[in-house]
């Protein structure tokens, strides 16, 4: 079969429309930033490499911390102006950066392919979800705000380049709607170009947003323990989240700080074994670079010859590979599970985990190779990595206890439940798990010992949209949950006695019949 690049697609075509679409925002050979009211050229250009195909991409302009510090500053003055305006106001003005968004959509897409490889489908639906989502909250959010007030300065979000758009650029739309100035931290993995497009056109129409490149600890002190700042909402892993909890808590300042967890699937008691395997498919989306991606299976030991059966039969129908290449120019962009990993240097590091882990008596059971994957002719492959599985990895190995974010499961067996609870509590708190069992009373049981925040009997959990509560316990999350009016009341003052649902340092508080 001979691919190519679907006409129209490419990086320079792409990189030409956001600068149609928003000029002030991109220059000819860089990316601003955008504080103070204006879009500026500063910052040192770091080059960005796509994991689509190892080419160049957008630099990203790396602020220091004294730039970052005037910017946030700036955010502060802005918030007390927006703070200011009537909600009715606050909700036309969100409501036409999303219709922009709208207009926008396939723009904001490929944005997406280049510069963090989903695939076109998943794209889509991350741009599409923080459309309806902020459209949800537009419509709703009146009486979340009954008897609450703006922060006293700007929400300030760090989060992770796997969703820009779903996850940050909708999270940022409503705590504007919450009468907040908001400031964001581009991902330095990826996402510059999505949300610098999704940034300029909701500035246009008025919004208080505020957006800064630059490594983390060089910004870290402006963006997380600076004296301006209302709020800050993290989304990344353990170790930079752990630093930014240990400075909120020294500050007392409000948070919301999601962390990442080894989210478990439990197979106890269990035939099912068709659904099950149609499950297992659908959990490497986007090569389960996500949050609520399942990468580890618990398996009662009688059950495993049945469960392996169903287990092979899915992952050997993934399909993965450049999002872009097509047989013919007329061609639809092709329907694939997932891309490349984020970078090249992700992919080196989880295939060196899998190699040391087979090392140290991990059993592989599961290997694809590149051969399997839709590529164009000679095409860079350095970000590429094949689904994995092994059996048994060593408890040395961070694939026992850590999330991969990547396309490799592990699969442990068990004899008893004590185990299979044991084994599904690897990570000391994950956000969501899934226990598969016949017996619903016996699945309700063991639903009941997992600590995860979401468990799912016989289905898997996802981050949920609008109303759908979202949260987690022990090291997977700090601060304040979010999820309907949480996430409005998480980034708003109520009353001066108010213990918000959450896991704080002092408490944990969840709210009944939520979950």
């Amino acid at each position: 079969m001979t691919t190519m690049p679907k006409p129209g697609t490419s990086w320079a075509a792409l990189y030409a429309r956001c600068r149609e679409a928003a000029p002030e925002a991109f220059g000819p050979d860089r990316v601003h930033n955008h504080w103070g009211g204006r879009w500026r050229p500063d910052g040192e250009p770091r080059a960005s490499y796509s994991p689509v195909d190892g080419s160049r991409t957008a630099d990203l302009p790396m602020l220091d911390g004294a730039t970052a510090a005037l910017a946030v500053a700036g955010a502060a003055a802005g918030h007390r102006a927006w703070a200011a305006l009537p909600l009715a106001e606050r909700q036309a003005r969100v409501r036409a950066a999303v219709r922009a968004w709208e207009r926008h959509r396939d723009t904001l897409a490929l944005a997406l392919v280049w510069e963090i490889g989903k695939p076109w489908r998943l794209a889509r639906q991350d741009v599409d979800r923080a459309i309806s989502g902020v459209e949800w909250y537009l419509d709703g959010i009146g009486p979340m705000l009954d008897g609450r007030l703006p922060l006293d300065g700007p929400v300030s979000n760090i989060a992770s380049w796997n969703y820009p758009m779903s996850v940050l650029a909708h999270a940022m739309c409503v705590q504007a709607l919450a009468g907040n100035g908001v400031i964001a931290k581009t991902p330095t993995d990826g996402g510059l170009v999505c949300l610098t497009l999704a940034v300029a056109l909701a500035v246009r129409e008025g919004l208080p947003f505020t957006l800064v490149s630059g490594g983390g600890r060089e910004l870290s002190p402006a963006l997380v323990k600076g004296p301006e700042i209302g709020c800050v909402s993290f989304v990344g892993g353990r170790d930079a989240g752990g630093r930014v909890a240990a400075d909120v808590a020294d500050l007392g300042r409000p948070h919301v700080l999601e962390q990442e967890g080894l989210n478990c699937w439990g197979v106890w008691e269990f035939s099912d074994w068709e659904t099950l395997s149609g499950q297992i498919r659908k959990t490497f989306d986007y090569a389960k670079q996500r949050c609520t991606a399942y990468p580890r299976f618990v398996v009662q030991r009688s059950r495993f010859d049945a469960f392996l059966d169903a287990y092979l039969t899915a992952v050997r129908g993934v399909r993965f590979g450049h999002p872009l290449a097509v047989e013919s120019p007329d061609d639809d962009l092709p329907e694939l599970d997932f891309g490349p990993l984020v970078n090249a240097a992700k992919a080196k590091e989880l295939t060196d985990r899998v190699a040391e882990a087979v090392a140290g008596g991990a059993v592989p059971l599961y290997r694809g190779g590149l051969d399997d994957a839709l590529l164009l002719p000679g095409q860079n492959t350095d970000a590429y990595v094949a689904p994995v599985a092994i059996l048994e990895p060593p408890r040395s190995s961070p694939l026992f206890h850590a999330e991969p974010f990547g396309p490799v499961d592990s699969i442990v067996l068990v004899d008893t439940e004590a185990e299979l609870l044991a084994g599904m509590n690897a990570s000391n708190g994950a956000l969501v798990a899934t226990v598969s069992c016949d017996d619903p009373d016996t699945a309700s049981r063991l639903a009941g010992g997992v600590r995860a925040f979401k468990v799912g009997v016989n289905r898997p959990r996802s981050r949920g949209d609008r109303d759908e509560l979202f949260g987690g316990w022990g090291d997977s999350w700090r601060g304040a949950f979010v999820g309907g009016e949480l996430l409005v009341h998480a980034v708003t003052r109520g009353p001066a006695a108010e213990r918000l649902p959450g896991n704080f340092p002092h408490y944990t508080l969840r709210p009944e019949g939520r979950v």
